[in-house]
């Protein structure tokens, strides 16, 4: 039974994740209309053959700006979750290697310091000297995982260092370096994953949220957040200006998190035994 919850959830969560992944794809190549196009005379437009998901008070294809939008958010989250893995993992697995040294104290209580920071604050931080855009989301919501992938690389690390295969590697003269690229990250890079996976369902709703504010990306490029943002008044007489956008981010992270659920209970061994 519990095989066939957590088969299901990666099967959804897949399926969810690919429509919007694919989504993102195509866009760069075709939308049914051309996203930075006005065209007023068919404003607010509900939901019909012709615009699919209505129109915004602009006149644009809502279905062509969630296409766009889905490409904006899983670029942004991408890159900021690269960020937080690139940085984040050497740092962890510096502090296992160093453990309970100056070293080690240096990088965690570094890392805590960050990690007392939402990347919303960090984001208005970095736009109050170098503007708003989806660069600095970027930047901002890397920051932000950077501390979350190096807290989990050293626990799950400091786990391992104490295990006997680890001491004859040390015994046959490796080096602390050497053994964190060959035993360390083979062995937790399954919890790296199913973390990746999660960090991104949350990058993609902080893209949205720092958009939602004005401090993501900025027009004429489609947002998932600023489409929100920009429904706020017309909600009353045109309320699917933000039943799409909200859709397309729930829909999204939940798929995200599905998929990361399914993928944590994979990797589990005690879950694989207990199922059989």
């Amino acid at each position: 039974m519990e095989s066939g919850i957590f088969r299901r959830n990666l099967v959804i969560g897949s399926v969810l994740a690919l429509v919007f992944l694919i989504a993102a794809i195509v866009s760069f190549f075709w939308t049914p209309y051309d996203v930075t196009q006005l065209d007023i005379a068919n404003k607010l437009k509900k939901p019909n053959a012709e615009y699919w998901f209505g129109t915004d008070h602009f006149g644009r294809d809502i279905f062509s700006m969630i296409m766009v939008g889905a490409r904006t958010s899983i670029a942004v989250a991408i890159v900021a979750v690269g960020i937080g893995l690139l940085i984040g993992v050497p740092l962890g697995l510096t502090a296992a290697a160093w453990r309970h040294s100056l070293l080690d104290e240096l990088i965690m209580r570094s890392n805590d310091l960050v990690f007392a920071f939402p990347a919303l604050l960090i984001a208005i931080m970095i736009t109050a000297v170098f503007g708003p855009g989806a660069v600095n989301a970027i930047i901002a919501i890397g920051i932000f995982n950077i501390p979350v992938f190096a807290r989990l690389t050293r626990g799950a690390a400091l786990s391992l260092w104490t295990r006997d295969y680890i001491l004859a590697a040390r015994t046959a003269g490796k080096k602390s370096f050497r053994i964190s690229l060959e035993h360390i990250l083979p062995n937790i890079l399954n919890l790296l994953i199913v973390q990746g996976t999660i960090q991104f369902s949350l990058g993609i709703l902080a893209e949205a949220g720092l958009s939602y504010v004005g401090l993501g990306a900025q027009p004429p490029v489609p947002s998932w957040g600023r489409m929100l943002a920009e429904s706020q008044t017309m909600i009353s007489f045109a309320p699917h200006l933000a039943l799409f956008p909200g859709f397309a981010i729930l829909l999204t992270v939940l798929g995200l998190n599905l998929f990361g659920d399914g993928l944590r209970d994979l990797f589990d061994p005690r879950l694989r035994r207990e199922s059989r």
